[in-house]
């Protein structure tokens, strides 16, 4: 859907304006970093994910590596199935159904080892059948440094090509991919927020 560009100095105002608000009511530098991340989400999507919780501690739905915020109504799950991609293993699924979307937003895990975020993100979608058009960059996030790919995925099963994305964290139990499809690229477009919160808050 085009945005005129009224509606996008808007919500870069409306960003700015976020940003200058939670800033003021941090009490620590990590919830700083988390409100910026939100008001980023913002800026690029004009639309915002409210935080549902966290995910990655001991005792939450899914024990991880990392921890992060999954977006309000999303459901989180550990899974017990060994699938496979690339260097790293599913370990979780964040359903997008009971926020009115259709997709996941999942997280893989590896064992330790000398392979860096690039290089498990590589290994990631070269072992997607059907992924092509790759894109890779670099982010940081409170700390921490990884990269980022988007890409097109298609098989006989897709009508039309779509959008995917995933970024990877390396710890010191593995490297970490987390990703996010959906059912075409209008699907995934609508939960990128979600995806960009999960980024942003990111914690290892």
């Amino acid at each position: 859907m085009l945005v005129g560009a009224g509606n996008r100095r808007r919500g870069l105002v409306q960003a700015t304006l976020l940003v200058g608000v939670l800033a003021g009511c941090s009490e620590t530098p990590g919830d700083d970093a988390k409100a910026k991340a939100i008001a980023s989400a913002t800026t690029a999507n004009e639309t915002t994910a409210e935080s549902g919780g966290s995910i990655g501690a001991p005792g939450s739905a899914c024990e991880l590596p990392i921890t992060f915020d999954i977006a309000e109504e999303w459901t989180a799950e550990a899974v017990d199935a060994p699938l496979s991609q690339g260097l790293v293993t599913l370990a979780c699924e964040v359903d997008a159904k009971p926020a009115g979307h259709i997709g996941y937003l999942r997280v893989w895990t590896g064992t330790p080892g000398n392979n860096d975020a690039r290089t498990a993100l590589e290994a990631f979608v070269i072992a997607e059948k059907g992924a092509s058009k790759a894109k890779y960059t670099e982010f940081k996030a409170n700390g921490l440094t990884g990269a980022e790919v988007e890409y097109v995925y298609t098989d006989e099963f897709v009508e039309t090509p779509k959008k995917e994305r995933a970024f990877a964290v390396t710890t010191e139990d593995g490297p970490v991919v987390v990703h996010l499809g959906g059912l075409d690229t209008e699907e995934h477009e609508a939960m990128v927020p979600a995806y960009e919160l999960a980024r942003g808050t990111l914690e290892g």
